[in-house]
């Protein structure tokens, strides 16, 4: 008698499996090492478009997007073929560059199965991995991971490097997408790995879906009001009037969330509980919870633990005022016939009327719901007055010296200079966006060799 393992996440090494393993990536395509694409402003690039059947098993992604504030004595030309991120300080006077602070929340993330017009997954990057408010900071949970340097964290805009590990199965095809709603270039290197099946999907697939969305700020009826005083103990026996995680028609399973708040008063944002009502619920639903931090499965406030399954991507102590934290249902999926709805009051009997954005992921049965996403100024982040980000500073004041013809002369040759240099940086990045338009043609040729290699 043959003795099968124990099944699990391991379990797929221990078997051979008819598949064909490949992999979407931003490769310099001329063999050289410029590999990283540079997406214009306001244009939607194609990283993978793949035909099935098949599934997407791993992405990782770094970029960068940088704002030009006066020009360098660094050649634009020779800029362009040397690493983008620059180790060298401003002070220094070979570059004056920073790093656009929000563009994590100004760059979509959009996936479409099966040849769907409408994307399945429709999140800002930065929230798709777990960057809230667009602050990087390092945490490892099993589906997601976010890799940062010191000197980068806690800061708005910090570069990292991204994972995801969830499955992303697809029958027919797959097509992933960025789009740039930014209004300057954006720099992206990426790996989208996956297999190929011989065989359909099984009828009962599910597909992977993610969806963003902000409330700022939260309809509270008592914000003054501290979290946790006799005033704040009234009788919630609907939900009504709870942020809404996600809310979604199908059959499927909900597999979690994580969530940004800005928290203006400051003192405890949680003590509000979640409320999950499954198809036919009407009160109580049919899973009913004890406060905001034992959802996420803390207790006692939240620590600056990463777990798993679930953390604290960024806690209070570190950028007070900006919590971010996360729960994923990876053991304990919630499953749902005919429709779902996840809430949590935002502040007990939702008092709090803070910001508070959240990206659900779930599974569930084509077609997708119809997602949509809030304009650009309405998803940028809340600067609160306690942000220790140091580029939250005042502009220059403009000088009170009386200039001599020096003076004059010297800033007229900066002004040139500038200009100069902006019209050489556009040319060379006009260059590098063409050449992204151009592999990404190339990336959907590979794909669709390696399906016509594999049948």
């Amino acid at each position: 008698m043959t003795i099968r393992p124990l099944g699990g996440i391991f379990d797929n090494l221990t078997h051979f499996r008819d598949v064909r393993s490949a992999r979407a990536s931003s490769w310099d395509q001329t063999g050289r090492n410029q590999d990283y694409w540079l997406i214009p402003p306001h244009e939607t690039i194609v990283l993978a478009d793949i035909e099935g059947p098949g599934c997407i098993t791993h992405i990782w992604m770094t970029q960068f997007c940088r704002r030009v504030l006066g020009p360098g004595i660094i050649d634009p030309h020779m800029g362009h073929y040397v690493a983008p991120i620059f180790e060298i300080h401003n002070a220094l006077g070979l570059n004056w560059e920073v790093s656009d602070p929000y563009y994590y929340r100004k760059i979509l993330l959009k996936m479409y199965w099966d040849d769907q017009e409408n994307p399945s997954v429709l999140v800002p990057l930065g929230d798709f991995f777990g960057i809230g408010h667009s602050i990087a900071a390092n945490y490892q949970s099993l589906p997601f991971a976010v890799t940062v340097k010191p000197e980068e964290q806690f800061l708005f805009g910090g570069n990292a490097g991204l994972n995801c590990y969830l499955p992303m199965p697809f029958q027919k095809r797959a097509r992933i997408e960025i789009e740039n709603q930014n209004d300057v270039p954006y720099g992206q290197y990426f790996y989208i790995g996956y297999e190929l099946h011989r065989k359909d999907s099984a009828a009962d697939t599910a597909y992977f879906h993610a969806h963003w969305k902000r409330d700022n700020p939260c309809a509270g009826w008592g914000a003054n009001l501290q979290t946790n005083s006799p005033e704040t103990n009234i009788v919630n026996l609907s939900g009504d009037g709870n942020y809404v995680v996600l809310e979604t028609e199908g059959s499927g399973h909900y597999i979690g969330c994580n969530l940004s708040v800005a928290h203006f008063q400051g003192t405890w944002w949680g003590e509000g509980d979640d409320m999950i009502f499954i198809d036919d619920d009407t009160w109580p639903p049919s899973l009913h919870g004890t406060g905001t931090e034992d959802y996420f499965s803390h207790a006692w406030g939240m620590q600056t633990n990463a777990f798993p399954m679930c953390g604290t991507i960024l806690h209070e102590s570190q950028m007070p005022g900006y919590p971010v934290s996360y729960r994923f249902h990876l053991t304990d999926p919630v499953h749902f016939s005919r429709r779902i709805k996840v809430t949590i009051e935002h502040g007990h009997g939702n008092h709090l009327s803070d910001d508070w954005a959240s990206t659900a992921y779930w599974y569930q049965t084509l077609p997708s719901p119809q997602l949509t996403i809030a304009e650009l100024e309405e998803r940028l982040p809340t600067r609160l007055e306690s942000s220790l980000n140091p580029t939250n500073r005042p502009g220059a004041p403009s000088s009170p010296a009386e200039l001599n013809d020096e003076m004059r002369a010297m800033l007229d040759a900066a002004e040139e200079r500038g200009k100069s240099y902006v019209r050489e940086r556009a040319v060379e990045a006009e260059k590098k966006m063409q050449q992204t338009r151009e592999r990404a043609k190339g990336n959907i040729e590979q794909a669709q060799r390696i399906r016509e290699s594999f049948v």
